[in-house]
């Protein structure tokens, strides 16, 4: 299968404005990013949409079998609910891969508080391999660099 980031992926994309603009390292502990989830994603008053969560989870889980040179698509995404993820609080989200199995790639993520490391989701998810393709559009930086992608990682 193959895919295309353009910059605009609601999750990643540093092109998207309305998105999250979420920016993954890679790191021991696997891929990891840092963020305070905007006020527009609220559900109930105070807390963030349990839909913007698991997009975080499943960003967690792209780019963690990116960085481990597995890139994939999601197949199966389960996610588990600790407790509410408020808005306005710092948090880190963190996936790595577990094993890769053919075309198979199998990982997990979580989400936390970096304030005091409570857990507020965690999820499992199988990828599908893909091979990616980068455009070749705006600068490295707005393309995404910083994650890896940059034209040099066009596949």
């Amino acid at each position: 299968m193959e895919v295309r980031f353009d910059g605009h992926c609601f999750g990643c994309g540093p092109l998207n404005e309305d998105g999250l603009r979420m920016t993954f390292a890679p790191s021991p502990e696997g891929s990891v990013a840092e963020l305070v989830v905007p006020e527009r994603f609220q559900s109930w008053s105070g807390m963030a949409h349990g839909g913007v969560v698991a997009l975080m989870l499943d960003e967690a889980v792209g780019w963690a079998a990116w960085h481990a040179g597995h890139p994939g698509v999601t197949g199966r995404l389960q996610v588990s609910f600790r407790r509410p993820l408020k808005l306005g609080e710092a948090v880190r989200v963190v996936g790595s891969v577990e094993k890769v199995r053919r075309t198979l790639i199998y990982v997990n993520a979580y989400i936390e508080s970096r304030d005091d490391g409570g857990r507020i989701a965690d999820a499992t998810a199988t990828l599908m391999s893909a091979t990616p393709q980068v455009e070749a559009q705006g600068s490295d930086a707005e393309m995404g660099t910083a994650h890896g992608l940059g034209r040099a990682g066009a596949g």
